[in-house]
């Protein structure tokens, strides 16, 4: 009876965190450039349960014989194995500032093992000197003229250098270059992930960083394409009709083990105040 006592509780803390997830996802839909979290529930392993007995002889010694029946395998619960943000491309939303940068994506490879698309980030510069990428273009221009993020980050280009313009009168083209006038002054600084769920892990405000090295350039990498769009910022890619759907799912199913739960609760109840009694 415990054992199922566990088994449910598992069903019902998985189904919480889901339903924090979702509703994370959900406070995200119009957050730029936020891709939407999935989770992974994976069952514990099985129990493999048997029934002892023993069986009389008919001896004068009144000897007997241990025997062992299978009853069957037994579910331990389940438990939420990991979150992995999904890196599909959001909708490209015109705003017709200068600052704002889109990346969109156009011709991604597949990656063999996953059987998913990569996913290509502006690369900027925390506060502490460290890498971190982001799908936000969000950008501005600081009292010094270097291209920020909007927590100040810098933005940088394609040998990792700060980038300094002289005003927001600036043009970007298809290929991430940064013209003042008729001069290239910069090209942005794009990196490329072929497998983002494992290679990026989220830090929070829209930034990702690198679990291992730095990730390569998307300038350098063989059948990439994509393009930098300015005067654009990309939406989330939050499905919320999908979203709330899966939320009301989450629901059910943690009042479903509330309730298997109630129902053991309640046979240990009788367990030790009335059967206990006799």
């Amino acid at each position: 009876m415990l054992r199922g006592f566990y088994t449910a509780a598992s069903g019902m803390l998985t189904q919480q965190r889901r339903t924090e997830m979702l509703t994370n996802n959900i406070s995200n839909a119009n957050t730029t450039g936020y891709k939407a979290d999935q989770t992974s529930v994976r069952s514990f392993p099985e129990l493999l349960l048997g029934n002892m007995q023993s069986n009389a002889i008919p001896t004068d010694n009144k000897l007997s014989m241990p025997k062992m029946s299978q009853v069957g395998s037994l579910s331990t619960g389940v438990y939420v194995q990991e979150a992995n943000p999904l890196f599909t491309q959001g909708t490209l939303e015109e705003t017709e500032l200068n600052t704002d940068i889109a990346l969109a994506d156009e011709n991604l490879p597949i990656n063999e093992e996953t059987g998913k698309t990569g996913s290509v980030l502006f690369t900027v510069q925390d506060n502490d000197g460290q890498l971190r990428y982001t799908r936000d273009g969000s950008f501005t221009l600081d009292g010094q003229g270097y291209l920020t993020t909007p927590r100040g980050y810098y933005v940088l280009d394609e040998n990792n250098e700060r980038i300094q313009l002289e005003s927001d009168r600036f043009t970007v083209t298809d290929n991430g270059a940064i013209l003042e006038g008729n001069i290239q002054t910069a090209r942005l600084g794009v990196g490329y992930s072929d497998n983002p769920s494992n290679q990026l892990v989220k830090d929070g405000e829209g930034l990702y960083r690198a679990v291992d090295d730095p990730l390569p350039s998307a300038y350098a990498t063989e059948e990439l394409d994509f393009s930098t769009k300015q005067g654009f910022l990309e939406g989330s890619n939050v499905d919320q009709s999908r979203t709330m759907t899966e939320m009301m799912s989450a629901y059910r199913s943690f009042e479903a083990n509330q309730k298997v739960l109630q129902a053991y609760d309640k046979s240990l109840d009788k367990a030790v105040n009335e059967v206990g009694k006799l």
